[in-house]
Parts: C-alpha cells; sequence; structure tokens
C-alpha cells in the first residue's frame, strides 16, 4: 500500500547528477517535483540562513490555496531542481532580488522587473 504522506518524485536519486553543484538549497514546489512540469518562475530572494541560495522555483500552475499548503514545496539542492529542468542553470549566479519568467509555457526566461516576494 502506498504511503499518502511519502512523495512519488519525478526523478529517482540515481538520475539526478552534479550539473549545477555548490550552491546551496532552495525552494521548489511539487509541480515540478512531482508532478514533472518545467520551472516558468524563478527568483532570489534574501537567504534565510547559511545554507539557503535564496532561490524559489514555481511551475506558475500553482494557486494561492495551493502555494498556503506546506506539503505542496520543500527545500531541495539547486541542483536537484537544475536536473529537473536545465534551462535554469544559466540564470543561478544571479544576484539576490533577481527574478525570471519563462515566456509561451516552454519559451525562453525574461527579467522580471519591480517582483517583490512576499515577506520580503
Amino acid at each position: 500500500m502506498r504511503d499518502p504522506c511519502k512523495k512519488s518524485f519525478r526523478l529517482l536519486p540515481e538520475q539526478i547528477t552534479p550539473i549545477a553543484t555548490g550552491r546551496g538549497g532552495c525552494i521548489a514546489t511539487d509541480m515540478i517535483t512531482v508532478e514533472g512540469r518545467k520551472v516558468a518562475f524563478m527568483y532570489r530572494q534574501t537567504p534565510h540562513n547559511e545554507i539557503d541560495s535564496g532561490w524559489r522555483f514555481t511551475s506558475g500552475f500553482e494557486s494561492d490555496e495551493y502555494m498556503d499548503d506546506a506539503k505542496n514545496h520543500a527545500v531541495y539542492d539547486v541542483n536537484t531542481i537544475a536536473n529537473y529542468d536545465p534551462e535554469i542553470i544559466p540564470f543561478l549566479d544571479a544576484p539576490i532580488g533577481s527574478t525570471f519568467e519563462r515566456q509561451n509555457g516552454n519559451g525562453a526566461f525574461l527579467k522580471v522587473e519591480c517582483f517583490q516576494p512576499d515577506g520580503e
């Protein structure tokens, strides 16, 4: 019987390769890690501690209600999320305060101006 509290990730641990290592932790939603959607919106806020990179990744399909439920997102190594969507790699060294949005679903990322995440 499947444990309803255990997530069934799209990638297996042995599928995670070192393509963006040494960047610390991040927060990503289950839409990316469980459902396998591409990153559509990413921003880098001030890190909460020395392990946090400040990066936050969403698929763009998350509702406010979805985001309010802590079970729908988790902390991951940035390298893990880069394995789910390698197209984020060129942006990972962007400074704190940077925000990028993928255009037209799976198009190129563009810089977003004037985004202020909740709690900043």
